[in-house]
């Protein structure tokens, strides 16, 4: 299982990017696709900023007033994602970086990934060991 993932992402994802950014400059250019590449780093490292900051807000907010910052914990960690994904060069994984960085969609990635977590957690797949 872990060599499948593997496989996809060291050899899959590159190859579909690197088709992308061909395509792309096949049809405005290849110093027009350059500056769209680093406009959208530019960009998209600018929205991480600001929502992370935004989230660090929120969870500092959360934990002064005593309550549990799981929103935010899984915001925090899809923003981190969305960053991560800004830095490979090409357009798919630009635009899951944006779609983990704007705050609407991130709402529904946010809500698929909480009903998956807790799918896994019913079913007896992950198990949360709670300590005092």
């Amino acid at each position: 299982m872990l060599v499948r993932i593997l496989v996809v992402l060291f050899i899959v994802v590159p190859a579909i990017e690197l088709w992308g950014l061909i395509a792309v400059g096949k049809v405005i250019g290849g110093w027009n696709t350059v500056a769209l590449v680093i406009l959208i780093g530019l960009v998209g490292a600018w929205l991480a900023k600001q929502q992370g900051m935004q989230v660090l807000r929120l969870l500092q907010l959360q934990l002064s007033r005593g309550q549990m910052p799981t929103e935010a914990l899984i915001d925090g960690a899809l923003i981190l994602a969305g960053g991560v994904l800004l830095l490979t060069p090409g357009f798919f994984t630009d635009l899951f970086g944006l779609v983990f960085l704007i705050p609407y969609t991130r709402m529904i990635v946010r809500h698929l990934l909480k009903r998956w977590l807790w799918s896994l957690i019913s079913s007896g797949r992950v198990h949360i060991l709670f300590r005092r």
